[in-house]
């Protein structure tokens, strides 16, 4: 899964409101178009962006909560839609939660994005 780099991207998928969430974590989504596309970046690459505030914890506590998060993202990435950007949202309790429950959070998270961007929502 490639990241979503520039402040403009990051923009770009949190204006559209598309989200979903979790106990513990909060899924914003977009499916890119020609219009939301900067620079070169193939039509089906899935992109995704972290958001982990200082409101989580401490830079240790913030930087375990996105490396699990990059781990998980890698593995149900197969799940999303082709051509779609997310950004990962971590709520203030995801510092505590389990590796496990943060699991079972990313996988219904981004089956339930495909879901919707499937109905069309």
């Amino acid at each position: 899964m490639e990241r979503l780099k520039s402040h403009g991207d990051f923009v770009a998928v949190l204006k559209r409101r598309h989200k979903v969430s979790r106990n513990d974590i909060v899924v914003h989504y977009l499916v890119r178009d020609d219009s939301y596309t900067r620079g070169v970046v193939p039509r089906d690459a899935r992109r995704m962006g972290l958001a982990v505030s200082k409101a989580v914890g401490n830079a240790v506590t913030r930087n375990t909560v996105k490396r699990r998060f990059r781990v998980l993202a890698r593995q149900y990435e197969d799940r999303l839609p082709e051509g779609c950007d997310i950004v990962l949202r971590a709520k203030p309790t995801a510092a505590h939660a389990s590796f496990a429950s943060l699991d079972e959070q990313v996988a219904s998270g981004f089956a339930k994005v495909a879901v919707r961007i499937a109905q069309g929502r």
